[in-house]
C-alpha cells in the first residue's frame, strides 16, 4: 500500500502537488460511492459517451500528476546514470504492488468465499492497474529519455492512437469505429482477456481496457513536461507560471479542435481528451502553485493534503468498505434482512430526496476518511510501498 508511489517523502516537496492530488482523490472516492446509483446528480456522472463531466477529469488529473510526482521522486537521481537501475527496479515494485492491490479489489470478497469462481470472472483491467502501467512506463521513459525525446513520445503515441482507431479495419467487424462494443480497442479487450475478464457492467469492453492505456501514457508523460519546467531553477515564478498556464489554454484549445474530428472520450482515452484533460489540469496545477507555494495563502489546504499524502491508501481502502458492508446484513425495524450498507443509507433515505440523500452518503463517506487521514497525518503515518 502507498500514500502515493510516486513521490518519495522528502522535504523538497511542492505543497501545491500535495493538495491538488488530495483534492483529486477526494473527488474520485465522492464520485465513486453514491448512496444510490439510480439517483446522482449530472456533474457526478461520467458522460454517456463521447463529452467530458467533471467527473471524467478525475482519472486523467490523477495520472498526469503521477507524471508531475515523478519528476520530483527521480529527477535529482536521473542525472547519475549509475542509479538508473535501481530507480527502474524500484518502480517496477511500485507498479507491481499497485496492480496487485487493483486485482486484490477485483477479486475481493469473493476470493474468499469462492476462489475458483473469482478467478475464472476477475476483471484483470482497472483503475489501480492502469495506475500501474502508466506509473512504470513513464517513469523508466524518464529515466532514459530527454525532455525533448519525452514531448516527441507523447505527440506520437497521440497520433498513434489516432491512427489505429480511425483508419485500422476492425476484424470480424469491418470498417474503424469509436462504438463501445465494435471499436479496435474493445475487440483487443476480448481477444486478449476474454469476455470474462473485462468491466462487469458490459463484458464486451472495458473503459481501462488495453490499446487506450496508450494514449494514458501520454497523459503521465504530460504531466511529467510540466513537472519537468516546474522544478527549473533558471526561471522565476511568474514565469512558470504564465508559461504553465499559456501551456494549458493551448492544450484545451488543441483538445477541443481535434474533438471535432476524434472526440473527447473517456472510455476510449481518446488523444483529444488527453490534450483537453491535461490542459485543464496544467491550469489547475498553475493557479494552485501560484497561490500555496508562491503567495503563501496555504491555511485551507490541509483537509486536502491529508488526502494528497496518503492518496493510494484511502483509494484502495476505501474500495474495501462497500464490499466488505455488502457481505453482512441486519434485521430492519420490519424485521426483514437487508444488507448493511442498505440499513445504514436508510438513515439518509428516509429524510431526504434521493439524489441529495446519494450525496449525502458520499460526502459523509468523505468526512470519514478525512477524519481517519486527519489522524495519520497529525502522527506523520505515512503507508509507503
Amino acid at each position: 500500500m502507498a500514500s502515493s508511489p510516486l513521490l518519495n517523502q522528502t522535504t523538497n516537496r511542492v505543497l501545491s502537488l500535495d493538495f491538488f492530488r488530495g483534492l483529486t482523490v477526494a473527488a474520485m472516492i465522492l464520485v465513486n460511492n453514491p448512496g444510490d446509483w439510480a439517483h446522482i446528480y449530472a456533474p457526478l456522472e461520467h458522460a454517456e459517451w463521447n463529452g467530458c463531466t467533471p467527473t471524467d477529469l478525475i482519472f486523467p488529473f490523477f495520472l498526469f500528476i503521477v507524471g508531475v510526482s515523478i519528476v520530483y521522486a527521480m529527477g535529482s537521481r536521473k542525472v547519475d546514470p549509475t542509479q538508473h537501475g535501481k530507480l527502474i527496479l524500484k518502480a517496477l515494485k511500485r507498479a507491481f504492488i499497485l496492480f496487485a492491490l487493483g486485482l486484490f479489489l477485483s477479486l475481493y470478497p469473493k476470493i474468499f468465499t469462492n476462489p475458483m469462481e473469482a478467478l475464472a470472472h476477475v476483471r484483470i483491467p482497472g483503475v489501480l492497474q492502469r495506475i500501474a502501467v502508466v506509473f512504470f512506463i513513464s517513469a523508466v521513459l524518464f529515466i532514459k529519455c530527454s525532455e525533448k525525446t519525452l514531448f516527441r513520445l507523447m505527440i506520437l503515441l497521440l497520433a498513434g492512437y489516432w491512427v489505429l482507431m480511425n483508419f485500422v479495419p476492425v476484424p470480424g467487424i469491418g470498417e474503424p469505429n469509436m462504438e463501445k462494443e465494435t471499436s479496435l480497442a474493445a475487440w483487443l479487450d476480448r481477444s486478449i482477456l476474454s469476455e470474462a475478464h473485462l468491466w462487469k457492467l458490459s463484458k464486451t469492453w472495458d473503459p481501462e481496457g488495453i490499446l487506450s492505456t496508450i494514449p494514458a501514457i501520454a497523459s503521465g508523460l504530460f504531466g511529467i513536461l510540466v513537472g519537468t519546467h516546474l522544478k527549473r531553477r533558471d526561471l522565476d515564478a511568474a514565469t512558470k507560471v504564465a508559461w504553465l498556464f499559456s501551456t494549458g489554454c493551448l492544450a484545451v484549445f488543441l483538445g477541443l479542435a481535434w474533438g471535432l474530428q476524434f472526440p473527447i472520450n473517456k472510455s476510449l482515452w481518446t488523444s483529444s481528451f488527453v490534450l483537453y484533460t491535461g490542459g485543464l489540469a496544467t491550469l489547475m496545477l498553475s493557479i494552485c502553485y501560484w497561490i500555496i507555494d508562491i503567495q503563501q495563502y496555504n491555511r485551507f489546504t490541509k483537509p486536502f493534503v491529508v488526502y494528497g499524502v496518503n492518496a493510494i491508501t484511502v483509494f484502495f481502502l476505501s474500495g474495501l468498505i462497500p464490499r466488505t458492508l455488502g457481505m453482512f446484513s441486519v434485521t430492519d425495524s420490519n424485521g426483514e434482512e437487508v444488507g448493511l450498507q442498505s440499513w445504514l443509507y436508510s438513515g439518509f433515505s428516509e429524510n431526504l430526496s434521493p439524489v441529495n440523500a446519494s450525496l449525502a452518503w458520499a460526502v459523509s463517506f468523505v468526512l470519514f476518511w478525512l477524519m481517519i487521514l486527519w489522524f495519520m497525518y497529525n502522527k506523520r503515518s505515512i503507508i509507503k510501498v
